[in-house]
């Protein structure tokens, strides 16, 4: 158990302003798995005062960059050790399987962190620049100041240090907002951070639900917001800070498309797509849900995609041969469940899955891997994001229509492409607009940045990219010297 009566407020365990706590159970049993305090209006605005103090005095913001990242070194050494257990506290809150948490989630936070030290490393935080009139230019990178980190429950650490560490790495101060659904490794990452000699007042955790999250973005005190989360979410965030003009970055949501060309290998693509598609039990904003297919070899696929999911192991997510998991909580197996009654009005045919109960399961929040044929693309189910085991398999005439199909969407965050011709796969990736495409498989590089298209966001994460987002531009125009 991990139970919290306390707040980390500025690198230090307060008390709470409020009464009410937040209970987070299993997905899978229903049992008790941690308890913390839900932080007020008053927690807020203490974590705002102290992250502003902090970074107003410098004890962070101010210190060389190279000292910086020394702490984020010693973070990383204490990070390292604990991959398995928080891998496991993932599967605990939120249901993903042991094998998805420790093989991905569990060393990803450790990689995205060392990723970023390496980064801000090569990063010249003063540059001199020779100017247009014959002077110098001092160009410095200033950190934005404070910065709200608005975390979501899917995969919870991994998106806390691929904000946090960036925006530390910077010299900004950090208050983390979890969801309510998974809080208790925010607390664990922000005590490895004081341990590792983070200052105080740079780091806090306030959770709580959406209530909190708006009046954190939308406080005076706040610099930059930078979220993770759903596009309706995100498009309030985004009127919010435009009117108050302060810094965003928004990670949205996806609805990707994997491309099948007509000289793809059925057996290696359905393993792929296990993965690309139906990761976290289909908890992912990368999954890529709509399966485009030549219409040539579409009953082939059809019947191979049908088969690979119908034969995933559904139950306790710490179960090693478990493929699929519960979802989160039971407000997310009523929507999954929901959408695939909504493709059965829509008259797409379903091939495996549906709604019938588990009756060798009798908790948890589960829903039958579940695959539609017979969809275009003009069907919901095939244009608003699940975020839950179901795909759709939507034929194709050509490479352009798979191209146009595959555009045809309000979102574009992710995507792949299938085929035994390398350079085909690529020059398809070239089209699809689309943050990250991956060809013959589905991978994120730290190194890379990591966003979306259209209405899957604004800004990027990793990668140098996702280091300047939390980075303002200051140019000093000296006189000659002499």
């Amino acid at each position: 158990m991990h139970d919290y009566d306390k707040l980390y407020i500025g690198g230090q365990w307060c008390a709470p302003r409020g009464q009410d706590v937040i209970e987070v159970s299993s997905p899978f049993d229903l049992k008790p798995v941690g308890r913390v305090p839900e932080a007020v209006r008053d927690d807020v605005d203490a974590a705002v005062a102290v992250a502003r103090g902090a970074f107003e005095t410098g004890s962070w913001s101010r210190l060389p960059a190279s000292e910086r990242i020394a702490v984020l070194e010693r973070l990383l050494d204490l990070l390292t050790p604990r991959t398995d257990e928080l891998a496991d506290l993932q599967t605990s809150e939120m249901g993903a399987p042991t094998t998805f948490s420790r093989a991905v989630y569990g060393p990803g936070p450790a990689g995205v962190l060392a990723s970023t030290i390496a980064i801000a490393k090569s990063t010249d935080w003063e540059e001199i620049r020779p100017g247009t009139t014959g002077l110098d230019i001092i160009v410095r990178r200033e950190p934005v100041g404070v910065v709200a980190a608005i975390i979501p429950w899917n995969s919870p650490l991994f998106t806390l240090v691929g904000k946090v560490a960036p925006a530390l790495a910077a010299g900004c101060s950090v208050i983390i907002k979890p969801s309510p659904e998974t809080p208790l490794d925010a607390n664990v990452f922000a005590e490895l951070a004081t341990e590792a000699g983070v200052p105080a007042g740079v780091i806090s955790v306030i959770p709580g639900g959406r209530d909190i999250g708006a009046y954190l973005v939308n406080h005076p005190g706040v610099d930059k917001v930078s979220f993770t989360g759903s596009t309706a979410a995100g498009r309030e965030i985004a009127s919010n800070c435009g009117r108050n003009l302060k810094r965003f970055s928004l990670e949205l949501g996806g609805k990707s498309a994997a491309i099948l060309l007509d000289d793809v290998d059925i057996d290696i693509v359905t393993a792929g797509l296990k993965f690309a598609s139906l990761a976290n039990s289909g908890q992912a904003c990368i999954a890529q849900t709509r399966i485009l297919a030549p219409r040539s070899r579409y009953d082939d696929i059809v019947e191979a995609l049908g088969a690979m999911m119908a034969g995933l192991a559904v139950g306790d997510p710490f179960d090693p041969s478990t493929d699929v998991g519960p979802m989160v909580a039971k407000h997310q197996q009523d929507k999954v469940n929901s959408y695939i009654e909504l493709g059965l009005a829509e008259g797409a045919q379903l091939v495996t899955g549906g709604l019938d109960p588990f009756p060798d399961l009798p908790t948890g929040w589960f829903v039958r891997p579940t695959l539609f044929s017979g969809v275009n693309n003009s069907m919901r189910i095939a244009r608003e994001e699940i975020f839950g085991p179901v795909l759709v398999a939507i034929p194709y005439d050509s490479e352009e229509d798979a191209i146009r199909i595959a555009n045809d969407s309000e979102y574009g965050l992710a995507g792949s492409v299938w085929t035994s011709d390398r350079e085909r796969g690529i020059e398809v990736g070239r089209h699809v607009r689309t943050g990250t495409f991956g060809v013959n498989q589905y991978l994120l590089d730290f190194n890379a940045p990591f966003g979306g298209f259209k209405a899957s966001g604004v800004g990027r994460e990793m990668g140098a990219e996702g280091l300047s987002e939390y980075i303002e531009y200051k140019s000093i125009t000296p006189p000659p010297a002499g």
